[in-house]
């Protein structure tokens, strides 16, 4: 690309890199004496290619099942303490003097 721009640049000494760029990669091609040299500019010109990748897919996928399980419920407490107080349980209590 730089030896393509030294060319154009002997030709037309105040040409600077952008019109060069403008020259070569905007608009429609022009079809003049370089337009082979035009054509090996990197980005100037491209192919279609598509590429498609299939991989078929061979694994049986079973179902889920639901499994019910079963279970007996235990006691996991082996100290059971009972505590009853007759003034916590009832509801109506007098009225306390803090």
């Amino acid at each position: 690309m730089v030896e393509h721009y030294v060319e154009h640049k002997q030709q037309n000494p105040g040409l600077t890199i952008l019109e060069f760029l403008c020259i070569h990669y905007q608009g429609p091609d022009v079809y003049d004496a370089d337009y082979d040299k035009d054509m090996k500019l990197p980005f100037k010109s491209y192919t279609n290619i598509s590429s498609v990748v299939f991989y078929p897919l061979t694994q049986e996928y079973k179902t889920i099942q639901k499994v019910n399980y079963k279970y007996k419920k235990q006691n996991l407490y082996t100290y059971s303490f009972s505590y009853s107080s007759i003034s916590l349980s009832s509801i109506w209590q007098p009225p306390r003097n803090c």
